[in-house]
């Protein structure tokens, strides 16, 4: 059968790329075309156009880009027609993939949306294209198959987190040759998470940086991102006594004690990983305010804390995130009786979870529907 993915960032290439080798194990002969990174490169395939191109971070950076934004969707459409898929496989990445799914459905190709829009967030009007367009949505979150099909009476397949597989199923790292290659110490490690986007990056890591000057008894780490150059970082990384590591955050979080992260999969990621973390977020003043107006009904930001309906972990947004509250936060998860509780909480968070096994869940449902 012939495949076509769409996956927006770095955490869509992981999921996306897991998710074509479960189908290649099903269906040996599946050829593969999709917009993604290198992680489903790697799989094998035809890659369209690299995520890297794509990652436009909150409203004002949407709009000033958003003669670049269609441009690509006219030509993912394009392609697509020529393609002719026997599924259109979308991959979260919401804001464009929701523009995809109406054109699929049109000219008669199957959608599957798996990491379904966090529409129970913001902008819930969007439940209409997922009832209209989509034939089949897969969630990852336990919430969210009460939330479609009591609420809007729309059939979901929930299939597990897919990050619950890729950590289950990662080799451990050598603790000491992993501090070598990288030049850390033998201190403690704290991770920094800032994000991947450069305008996350921009806003978030000089603080957390800062934090190593009063934490000495610490190692600070920033985690790169699998889409930026050491380059990026080079700024932080000369004038501190930080360290860095490229493309491994699955392995520098194993190792941690402790770890600052920029909200979004990564807190999930840490707190699976059984790490004591706070959680930033700060953006533009004008990206922030019209966030607000958007965003309906959610507590918290992180999805730890959503998914466990309680403030699990610390979170600090916009002008909450300064030197004085990240220093007092951070000195709270480092202290024993603390991480204690947080440990608990984290067990509690897995169980909800559910077992492993999302990428192989989304594989058999979408082989029934093509009747292989």
């Amino acid at each position: 059968m012939k495949y076509y993915l769409i996956a927006g960032e770095a955490s869509g290439d992981l999921h996306a790329s897991n998710l074509m080798k479960s189908l290649k194990e099903k269906d040996t002969q599946a050829q593969f075309r999709f917009w993604g990174g290198d992680l489903m490169q790697a799989v094998g395939g035809e890659l369209v156009t690299h995520y890297q191109n794509l990652a436009f971070m909150g409203f004002l950076e949407v709009i000033k880009n958003i003669t670049t934004l269609s441009k690509y969707i006219k030509q993912c459409k394009q392609d697509l027609a020529d393609f002719k898929p026997d599924a259109l496989i979308l991959v979260d990445y919401s804001g464009f993939n929701l523009r995809i799914a109406p054109f699929a459905k049109k000219i008669g190709i199957p959608v599957h949306f798996y990491i379904a829009p966090k529409v129970w967030a913001w902008n819930e009007k969007r439940v209409k294209k997922l009832k209209k367009y989509v034939d089949e949505l897969y969630v990852i979150f336990p919430f969210e198959k009460d939330y479609f099909e009591k609420k809007h009476n729309i059939p979901v397949h929930y299939v597990g987190n897919p990050l619950q597989d890729e950590i289950a199923d990662r080799k451990p790292v050598d603790e000491k040759d992993f501090r070598t290659k990288y030049k850390i110490g033998v201190k403690p490690i704290i991770a920094l998470l800032p994000g991947s986007r450069s305008q996350e990056i921009k806003h978030m890591l000089p603080l957390m940086v800062e934090m190593s000057n009063l934490f000495t008894d610490y190692q600070f780490v920033i985690a790169g991102a699998p889409n930026r150059e050491k380059s990026y970082y080079q700024n932080y990384i000369d004038t501190t006594d930080v360290a860095f590591v490229p493309n491994k955050t699955h392995d520098l979080l194993s190792l941690s004690y402790a770890a600052l992260v920029t909200s979004g999969t990564a807190t999930l990621e840490t707190a699976l990983f059984k790490i004591p973390q706070v959680v930033c977020y700060k953006t533009s003043t004008i990206t922030y305010s019209v966030g607000k107006m958007l965003v309906k009904n959610i507590k918290y930001i992180s999805l730890v804390n959503l998914v466990m309906d309680a403030p699990v972990v610390s979170e600090l947004i916009q002008k909450e995130y300064n030197k004085n509250r990240l220093k007092k936060e951070l000195t709270k998860i480092l202290k024993k009786k603390n991480r204690k509780q947080l440990f608990e909480n984290y067990l509690t968070l897995e169980e909800k979870l559910g077992g492993n096994g999302a990428s192989k869940n989304v594989t058999e449902i979408i082989i029934n529907t093509l009747h292989l």
